[in-house]
């Protein structure tokens, strides 16, 4: 069993990233902290590290529980970490007030139909 590896290949078989330089990218970004602390790609992350991951508006913290060299499915990867509770609530919480945000914007379905162009055209004052 591995004691350590690289933090971009843990996240990257964690799949938190879709590829190991994107998981790269992230961590030379800054998006990425072990124990509190900003790491390189190389920095070796070990059993019962905390990480910290931004991505976009998403913020998680989580503890390492184990540590996979190759990229695996989805349920294998999920036994890796363990999200900390105030992790899981702080996004419920942000997906929550997005969701409520996101109501009052009206969302296109596609390219208007001849009804809607004539509606635009008359709003417009072109014929």
């Amino acid at each position: 069993m591995l004691e350590s590896i690289r933090i971009d290949k843990w996240l990257w078989a964690a799949r938190f990233y879709k590829t190991r330089s994107m998981a790269s990218k992230a961590v030379e970004g800054g998006r990425v902290h072990v124990n509190g602390s900003r790491v390189k790609a190389a920095h070796k992350i070990k059993i019962n590290n905390i990480v910290r991951i931004s991505k976009e508006h998403l913020k998680q913290e989580f503890q390492v529980l184990a540590i996979a060299q190759q990229r695996r499915s989805a349920v294998e990867a999920q036994q890796l970490y363990v999200e900390s509770e105030t992790s899981v609530a702080r996004r419920e919480q942000e997906q929550m007030q997005r969701k409520i945000l996101n109501q009052g914007i009206p969302q296109s379905v596609g390219k208007p139909n001849k009804h809607d162009r004539r509606r635009i055209r008359e709003i417009i004052g072109k014929s």
